[in-house]
């Protein structure tokens, strides 16, 4: 059986990112960009106020004598004015410092009287003014290639001038599941049968992590109804099963896929839950084959789909993990590397949810973390330290 990161590194050297296209700035969110952008121009593109105020000769206000009020700038409006020595304009937030004024008296600390003004005390040269290119220079490189978009971004790119932006392609991923026991939600399962889920879980993380889920529908337990399922999958970066995976009598995937002309890479690694895992490819479509227990299917989705369609999207692929302390002690681990559902207490220390069978589900949508340890891991006492994936981190961007 393959280690489980030899299995991620042998997953992941297969995959390339996609292509880009170019999308409107408006539907950019959680995008990722497949080209740096720019700043074309100054930000600000001149010196402007800060505040409501008076925009006058630092060095005037030192004697604080009246000024002369000889205009009024706004935000939005061109300067067609100088302030001369013994000279005011009055300004507003945003407005372009006119020639000549290098401080803003704010308000506050003005007396007005007809067409004058004086400070109350003296300003210091530059107060309340963002000079030009306060916030960044012409050239600077604002967002890199690599970067997924959330609403700071999108932003940022707007005040750049971005209004078409380079991204890449969103990975189309097919979902099929398999099994005779399986119905879609909403049907009314006999006893031997149960809701499918697996192809929703899935779905949801491929959405969540850029891709786009396509939905291939439930294969029975069937070579000929498989091969057509499979014969339909077309158009896609990427093809998940779930269930079929395994070496039971109607384990199918490999063997009606292999009819097909999958190219196996590899099928099993040393990892629990999700020991039946098959990765290889159909033509120009990567195949990965999960479990159909629900946990196996979710816990490999984290730890093997998230990577692959991160490689796809031009992104690091690592599996990020922390540190945690164990609130109980754990008895030695098998000779697979297991990832178990666990809580965080109030402390911060982490506790296994319990019996950890892969058809229970619940206890997952409970969890805060997955506990990962290694093969053959040795006891483990209250307090000692275990590596963790958390749950709400991964699940998200």
């Amino acid at each position: 059986m393959l280690e489980v990161a030899a299995a991620q590194a042998r997953i992941t050297a297969a995959l390339r990112p996609l292509p880009a296209e170019t999308v409107p700035l408006q539907s950019a969110l959680g995008r990722v960009l497949a080209a740096d952008i720019l700043a074309v121009r100054d930000q600000p593109p001149a010196a402007v106020s800060a505040m409501d105020g008076y925009a006058v000769r630092a060095g005037d206000t030192v004697a604080g004598g009246w000024l002369e009020v000889v205009g009024e700038v706004a935000a939005g409006r061109p300067v067609d004015l100088e302030v001369e020595p013994g000279q005011a304009a009055r300004i507003f937030t945003g407005g372009l410092v006119p020639p000549g004024a290098d401080a803003i008296l704010i308000q506050e600390d003005a007396v007005a009287e007809g067409g004058r003004v004086r400070a109350k005390e003296a300003v210091t040269p530059g107060l309340f003014v963002r000079e030009r290119a306060l916030d960044y220079g012409a050239g600077w490189v604002g967002l890199r290639a690599g970067q997924r978009l959330d609403p700071r971004h999108v932003g940022l790119a707007a005040s750049l001038g971005a209004a078409w932006i380079e991204v890449r392609r969103r990975p189309r991923v097919g979902l099929l599941a398999t099994g005779n026991e399986l119905v879609l939600p909403g049907s009314s399962p006999a006893p031997h049968q149960i809701s499918s889920s697996n192809s929703f879980t899935l779905a949801a993380m491929v959405e969540a992590w850029g891709g786009v889920p396509v939905d291939l529908g439930i294969a029975a337990d069937d070579p000929a109804h498989l091969a057509a399922r499979l014969a339909a999958a077309t158009g896609l970066d990427l093809l998940l099963t779930t269930g079929g995976a395994s070496v039971g009598d109607h384990d199918l995937v490999r063997q009606v896929a292999g009819e097909r002309g999958l190219e196996l890479d590899f099928w099993k690694i040393r990892m629990r839950p999700g020991k039946p895992l098959i990765f290889g490819r159909i033509g120009e479509v990567a195949l990965l084959g999960l479990p159909g227990n629900p946990v196996s299917a979710a816990v490999c989705g984290i730890v093997f789909l998230r990577g692959a369609l991160r490689c796809l999207l031009g992104l690091d692929p690592t599996l990020p993990s922390s540190s945690a302390r164990l609130a109980e002690a754990l008895p030695a681990g098998g000779e697979r590397q297991e990832y178990m559902r666990a809580v965080r207490d109030g402390q911060g220390a982490i506790r296994a949810t319990g019996r950890q069978d892969s058809s229970m589900f619940a206890a997952l949508t409970t969890a805060d973390v997955l506990l990962v340890r290694p093969p053959r891991d040795q006891p483990r006492e209250q307090g000692a330290a275990v590596t963790v994936i958390d749950l709400a981190a991964v699940l998200g961007a």
